[in-house]
This record gives C-alpha cells, structure tokens and sequence, in this order.
C-alpha cells in the first residue's frame, strides 16, 4: 500500500547525491557511519544546540525548527541570521546558513538543501529569502548561494522525488559510479552486485523478447 509522508532537509542532499543512497537511509532506515560523516556529525553537533546570539543589526537562532506546510518539508537549518531590513513587517529578513565539514567546490545537493529551507523561512515568515550561506568547517569561510529561479525549481523537483520515494516505497537499482568509493553505505548497497543483476535480468529479457 502506498503512503506519503513529510520529506526531511537533510533527505534532499542525499537524494542529490544519489537516488538509492536518500532509499536506503530513508525508506529502508539503513545508515553506515565511516570517519567522514562522523566528522561532519561532532560538527554539527557543536552548533545544534539550540540557542540565539543577539546584536543590534542582527541576531542568530541556533538549531531552527523549520517546516513548509505547502511542500510538505520539515527539518533543522543549523543557523538562521536574522538582518535588519525595515522594508519587511517585522524588520527582519531571514538569511540561512548551513555548516559543511569538507573542503571542496558548493554541489547541487548543498544548494538545494539550502535553498530548501530558504523555502520554508519564507513561507514561515512571509517574506523573501533571496540569499543564504554554505560555511565550511575546514576552510572557515562561507560560500554565498543566491535563490535564483532554476535553484528554485530544482529544489522543488527534488522534494517532488523524495516524496514519491517515500510514497511508493522505492529503492532504485544501483548503478556503479566513482563516488560510491566515497559513500559509507557503499558495503550495505553494494553497487556491483545489484548492478550485475540488473545486467543479468535486462540481458534475459532481451533474450526472451529475441526468441518469442
């Protein structure tokens, strides 16, 4: 029987990643820790500690409970800047920043989670959220991310596909690619077993459709 159910910020990174990692997390619950996610989870874990910081042009909310009714998205942002803007009802405008451990160039799944909760800021507060920041643990630096329109969509598409994952309960097959080397559930995926059986079955079925 098919279900639906809410997407989670953090599914849209791995389903950027990969379609049967964000399956496998979060439809069969299976999760593998190696050194690289558990780095990134100690830090974390130093800045969602809920709390704020208060200044006079600004204030920062740790650990933000973020959700939107109309995608059907919910999650934690790891730090909300709120800049004073006199031309929104409150005075404040939300500017979202997410806390990588890693140093290399913004992917498309860092930009759509956090443009992700851009979406939701917005709709949370009713005001435009055209800009938030990637910052990087390991270079100390953040790195700008502007809400264009095809960010936009994407990110919507990808919340659209976490949720039929969800809804049907799908695991796609894999498909062997160079970054499974790099992904801690490449020894419960096993990406050139199931690939070789997805080979053996289409190489069967064409078989049988050549002789019937």
């Amino acid at each position: 029987m098919e279900r639906d159910t809410w997407v989670t910020l953090s599914a849209l990174q791995h389903l950027l990643f990969c379609e049967r990692q964000a399956a496998l997390i979060h439809v069969e619950r299976i999760w593998l820790e190696d050194l690289l996610t558990a780095s990134g989870r100690l830090l974390h874990e130093r800045v969602d500690l809920p709390g704020h910081d208060a200044r006079r042009t600004s204030r920062v909310e740790r650990a933000v409970l973020l959700g939107s009714d109309r995608l059907r998205v919910a999650g934690r942002a790891d730090l909300v800047e709120y800049l004073r803007d006199a031309t929104t009802p409150s005075g404040w405008r939300p500017y979202p920043v997410e806390v990588k451990h890693r140093r290399r160039k913004l992917l498309d799944a860092d930009r759509v989670q956090l443009c992700a909760q851009a979406l939701c800021l917005e709709e949370m507060h009713g005001v435009e959220v055209p800009e938030g920041a990637i910052f990087s643990g390991v270079e100390h630096r953040r790195h700008v991310v502007l809400f264009d329109a095809a960010l936009r969509r994407l990110t919507e598409d990808s919340i659209e596909r976490m949720h039929i994952l969800l809804r049907t309960q799908s695991v796609p097959t894999a498909a062997r690619a160079p970054k499974c080397d790099g992904c801690s559930l490449e020894p419960r995926c096993l990406p050139q077993v199931t690939a070789g059986q997805k080979r053996v079955r289409d190489y069967l079925r064409q078989r049988v459709t050549a002789e019937s």
